[in-house]
């Protein structure tokens, strides 16, 4: 019985010769929601990316350490990274919707996946726009350009892309940052739903975002994990100073 979704063990993370990530340790519970929090900087989008290899495309990185899923190293040069993006989607501070309609770019994680039915993609497309909660404001605009779409819509398309490929890690990477208050609560309405299948790990800015969404959170300062708490305690009874710091707001 594996313990954690996601496991790191000693993870540094260098570009050349700085070191970005210093011997994190740390185990992420599946089916919940783990907030990374901490200054500009201090490594917690690093880490994130670590998590689906896409510091790989980065020049002059190395990295040191275990990234365990499902008790797999993912950094094993028998790993099929292509796979392990599928498994472990992404969404990325700014949305970033294909240049297509609303339809290929939810059809389009399955298209290259090999799935050929006009049926298949319908179903896919549908039941994904519906986990990401956007398919009442899409099904007349399937073959609108995504790109007319409202900032917090063009979000939950790229949710519904990510999902069409059925992972079971998302990784969020200020997903609402850019978004008005009532996106911002759309998307963290829909991380809720979407725990019951998925395990997600958040980088957010917004101490009342990772309060509300998170079932734990792990601050980071300077390339390490200072502090890994439920959020709860972390946002009540913090066990390190430095955390009460800045979950009151003295500083980062």
């Amino acid at each position: 019985m594996k313990e954690f979704k996601i496991h790191t063990k000693n993870l540094n993370l260098y570009y050349g010769n700085n070191r970005a990530l210093k011997d994190v340790t740390i185990g992420i519970d599946e089916n919940k929601i783990t907030s990374l929090i901490g200054p500009s900087g201090c490594g917690k989008s690093t880490f994130l990316r670590t998590l689906n290899r896409l510091n790989d495309t980065i020049d002059n990185v190395r990295i040191e350490g275990e990234v365990m899923i499902d008790d797999i190293n993912i950094y094993d040069k028998n790993v099929d990274v292509v796979a392990l993006r599928k498994r472990v989607g992404m969404i990325f501070q700014k949305s970033n919707p294909f240049p297509k309609s609303v339809y290929e770019n939810v059809a389009y994680g399955p298209r290259i996946n090999g799935v050929k039915s006009k049926k298949e993609l319908d179903e896919i497309v549908e039941t994904s726009c519906k986990r990401a909660a956007i398919w009442d404001e899409v099904k007349d605009r399937m073959n609108d350009s995504a790109i007319g779409l409202s900032g917090g819509q063009q979000q939950r398309v790229c949710i519904a892309r990510a999902l069409a490929v059925d992972p079971d890690v998302l990784l969020m990477d200020e997903p609402a940052s850019a978004l008005d208050p009532i996106s911002t609560a759309k998307i963290e309405e829909l991380m809720f739903e979407l725990k019951t299948d998925l395990t997600i790990v958040i980088v957010t800015h917004n101490m009342q975002q990772a309060a509300r969404v998170s079932d734990k959170c792990a601050f980071f300062l300077m390339g390490e994990i200072v502090e890994y708490n439920s959020t709860k305690n972390m946002f009540t009874k913090p066990d390190k100073e430095e955390t009460q710091n800045y979950v009151s707001g003295r500083f980062g």
